[in-house]
Parts: structure tokens; sequence; C-alpha cells
């Protein structure tokens, strides 16, 4: 728990916000080189959908984090700790605040599970603090956290460039898809280490993903999914080609790994279709889930 000097009194009582926090997925990823920083350059879709966290927000004389599930952290380490005092040094306001974390993303699963998660906590805590902010000034501090926290400032599906922080909102069209993941995390920093030249490419791969949004074929989608860093992790994890195959034996239209991994997506037909393919492939150490894309904001406020 972290401490800070509270306000004495407050102008109408305790206050609570329950925020959903979406996970996403990345249809593409290209990696198209190394920049002079040390990271890679990538071009990528990205697209959320209705896999949540649940936070609960509520006024306290410190700031503290609560988890729900015993193995997410709840100290500095943890992305929503690090949002609420980012946002704290940023904005100046001297409060604190009680979140709790829900948490139903794996994490370290290639969703984006921290990243959501420290979105909706500076959208929770911008607004119980009455903080008027205009997006981009919000923006500059989700970048400073990661790459993929400003993606989920904004929801929906957008071309993702730079270190995939530069977002560009494309047509999106609905899917269902089919989520599998291993149980098993991967360290983003040691699947990035792993690319070679050999792996780079000039970013044809998310114009095709683009065109094919646009003509809202769920087929032409997932002949168009691609992930450079497939090629790192399906040899060091054997759980990303077993879990492709098992969704294209079930009758997924196509399969690709998300993110850094390790988990995989299937598109399907229809929602009745994914959830047919998630119980032919669901077994014992694998977690699965039919889920739906979503065109509106990633973060929403329930409460």
């Amino acid at each position: 728990m972290l401490g800070f000097d509270a306000l004495s009194k407050r102008s109408g009582g305790a206050r609570r916000l329950v925020l959903s926090a979406a996970a996403k997925i990345n249809l593409v990823l290209e990696v198209l080189g190394k920049r002079a920083d040390g990271y890679h350059e990538i071009a990528t879709v990205i697209q959320a959908v209705d896999l949540s966290d649940r936070l609960v927000i509520e006024d306290a004389e410190v700031l503290e984090l609560r988890a729900t599930a015993p193995d997410v952290p709840t100290d500095g380490t943890n992305l929503v700790l690090r949002a609420a005092r980012a946002l704290c040094e940023a904005s100046g306001v001297n409060r604190g605040a009680r979140i709790t974390l829900d948490k139903r993303v794996p994490v370290a699963a290639g969703l984006g599970g921290g990243s959501t998660d420290a979105a909706a906590t500076l959208v929770g805590l911008t607004r119980l603090w009455g903080l008027r902010w205009p997006p981009a000034r919000l923006a500059e501090v989700a970048v400073a956290l990661g790459m993929d926290v400003p993606f989920f400032l904004r929801g929906g599906v957008a071309v993702g460039t730079g270190r995939g922080e530069r977002l560009e909102p494309v047509v999106g069209t609905a899917l269902a898809l089919v989520l599998v993941n291993p149980g098993v995390g991967a360290s983003t920093a040691a699947i990035y280490g792993g690319v070679t030249p050999a792996m780079y490419s000039d970013g044809g791969g998310v114009h095709r993903m683009v065109a094919a949004l646009r003509s809202r074929r769920p087929a032409r989608v997932a002949a168009s999914l691609a992930n450079a860093l497939e090629r790192v992790a399906a040899p060091q994890y054997r759980q990303v080609g077993q879990m492709e195959a098992a969704l294209l034996a079930a009758g997924a239209l196509g399969a690709a790994m998300s993110g850094s991994g390790l988990t995989v997506f299937g598109v399907a037909r229809s929602f009745d279709h994914a959830r047919q393919i998630r119980a032919r492939v669901t077994r014992g150490s694998w977690r699965c889930w039919a889920v739906r894309t979503l065109s509106g904001p990633a973060i929403r406020v329930r409460a």
C-alpha cells in the first residue's frame, strides 16, 4: 500500500466507480526493423474484445490496490498502481483511492491485461478526482506506462505504428473469436529479443488486414492473420502450434498468436460457431473463451 497525504475533507463524501477493462488481440503484428533506441519498429492491427477485467475505484485516505486473484501483485510493480502514481505526479493531485481488481484477463498472455487495467485506472481516477483533461493529455501519461495503454483509452480497432503507440482508427467489422491460453506466460522482452532481420517485413500485412476488415468477410480476415513474433514463440513453446492446430481442427477459419503470446485466437463464422469451437478445444490445461470484437470504447464506466 502506498501512502499519500489525503485531503482531510472532500465534498460529497465517498464515491465509487465500477469499470470494465477489455482485452485486445493483434490481428496482424509485423516487425519492420530495429530502432536506434534499441526497440523494434512495428506495424500492427489492434482489436479490442469483450473479455474484460473489472475494477472498483473508491475514495480512500491512501492509495492502495487489492486483487481478487492471489497471483496478482498488489505492490508498485502492478501497472494499476504505477498508473495511479503517474496521474498523481502529472496532475499534482494529492489524494488517495482504493482500487479493487477482479482479474479475468490472463497475465503475460499477449492480450494487454496489465495495459487495459492501467488505462481503466487513468479513466477512473480522472473522473473520481474531477480532472477535466482532454484525451491528448491523458494519452501522454498513458504512453509513458506502456505502448498498449494509449490504445485502451480508445478501443475499437486501430493500426498502431512506431512501438505501437501511434494509433490510427480504422473501419472494423464484427467478428466472433475463440481465445485459447495455455496457462503459461511468456516474457515480451525475451520474445522480441529473439527477432532476427529475416523476420522483418514491409507493413504489407497491415494493409491487407485493413482491406479485409473493410470487406466485412470473416474468411478474408482469417486469411490475412499474421504475427512475426509467432516465429520466435512457436519453437520455444510447443503449445502455440498445438492450440492453433486444435482451433483449425475444430472449425476455425484461421488462427494466430496475439501479441508476444502465448494466447492464440481463432476466427469463427458467428458467435454460435465460436461457442461450438470453444467446446471442442477446451482441455484441462487450457483456458478458452468465446468472445466478440468491440467497436466502441475498451474502458467502460459501469457505475
